[in-house]
């Protein structure tokens, strides 16, 4: 198991993620990934408009601070931010500000054979909330 090579999988992912680029995360992911973030979980084709709604509507960037990896795991602590100017389901009620958010944001990556095969997503909502919607 190469450690480096797998996070060169997680540095991948986080470009691909950058540009919603599908065709290259479809790439990164196995086909049976399990994909676990704040909104709920599921294979790619459960979490794409999710991700679609963040890059369109939140304008979500993420930026690389550290990356451990043991083994098969790979462990990424990011800044992330955005700017919410579209519609986005983790803000139903709440009109579009074109207010910007920043925030730090953990990623849990199992890799196998040179894919994620599963990847666990922990953010702080309520700040990106407050940060968005306050007056």
């Amino acid at each position: 198991m190469d450690i480096n090579a797998n996070k060169m999988v997680v540095q991948a992912y986080v470009e691909a993620i950058n540009r919603f680029d599908m065709q290259a995360l479809r790439r990164i992911f196995s086909p049976e990934a399990r994909i676990y973030g704040v909104l709920g979980y599921g294979g790619l084709d459960v979490v794409e408009p999710i991700w679609r709604e963040l890059h369109e509507g939140m304008n979500m960037c993420l930026e690389v601070l550290d990356m451990a990896a043991e083994g098969q795991n790979v462990v990424a602590r990011y800044r992330e931010t955005g700017r919410y100017t579209g519609f986005f389901r983790g803000l139903s009620g709440h009109e579009p500000t074109g207010k910007s958010y920043e925030i730090t944001a953990m990623e849990w990556f199992v890799i196998e054979d040179g894919m994620i095969t599963s990847r666990w997503g922990a953010r702080d909502s309520a700040a990106i909330t407050r940060q968005v919607t306050a007056s």
